[in-house]
């Protein structure tokens, strides 16, 4: 489904935190029936090419998105603060407070979508929030680093989504899968490596992405989450 760009509400998000303040892009299409969050991978950015090609398919599925930088530059020049899970948590916990408190994104349901690291810090900050994170996407992600403990506590509906031929990360994914208890799946993409870049690819991912974030937010305007699956 194709969308007029200029439907889309674009805006500049400023949010303080840690003595500090990060940058996100705000996007919202008409009528959105939920946002997604956006925790870049280490070394990223709200800038980078494959999470900005997914937001935008996204937007066509009625679907707002906050891209966001957890890391200030002149932290990120730092490179153990790139895989500082806790740190990269806290972020986007007040980057969810700040949307929650804004009056064009308070009533809209919430949902994550992680890269590399910043999915760990995605379930980290979902297992924290609970109920109030609906759906959780993880892009060549590294849930392992979320540690058992958040795994366990995750209650939204998780999709993993790695490629066929990065075995390293797909061994980690599944490992993390089985410590997870919310209703999840894992998709692989065939004959794609650990950024996605082959023919094809990363519109896999797009679409596997926008197919699961909206069947689960549309489902929760019809009601409140029912029981969690094991």
């Amino acid at each position: 489904m194709a969308m007029n760009p200029a439907a889309i509400a674009e805006q500049l998000a400023c949010i303080p935190v840690d003595q500090v303040h990060i940058e996100g892009a705000l996007a919202l299409p008409a009528d959105p029936i939920g946002i997604v969050l956006f925790a870049h991978g280490s070394g990223s950015s709200r800038h980078s090419p494959r999470n900005n090609h997914v937001a935008r398919v996204l937007h066509t599925h009625q679907l707002g998105t906050l891209l966001l930088d957890l890391l200030t530059p002149e932290e990120d020049l730092d490179y153990s603060q790139r895989f500082d899970i806790p740190l990269l948590a806290r972020r986007l916990l007040a980057a969810t407070r700040w949307l929650q408190a804004q009056p064009q994104t308070a009533a809209l349901p919430l949902a994550y979508f992680g890269a590399s690291t910043g999915a760990a810090a995605a379930l980290q900050a979902a297992a924290a929030l609970g109920p109030a994170i609906r759906a959780l996407v993880s892009r060549g992600g590294r849930p392992d680093l979320a540690g058992p403990e958040a795994l366990a506590r995750v209650s939204c509906p998780t999709l993993l989504i790695v490629g066929g031929d990065d075995p390293e990360v797909l061994e980690l994914n599944r490992q993390a899968a089985a410590l997870l208890r919310c209703p999840h799946q894992l998709s692989v993409v065939p004959g794609a490596s650990h950024l996605f870049e082959e023919a094809g690819a990363l519109e896999a991912v797009a679409q596997l992405a926008a197919g699961w974030l909206q069947e689960q937010l549309q489902e929760q305007l019809r009601g409140p989450l029912q029981g969690q699956a094991g």
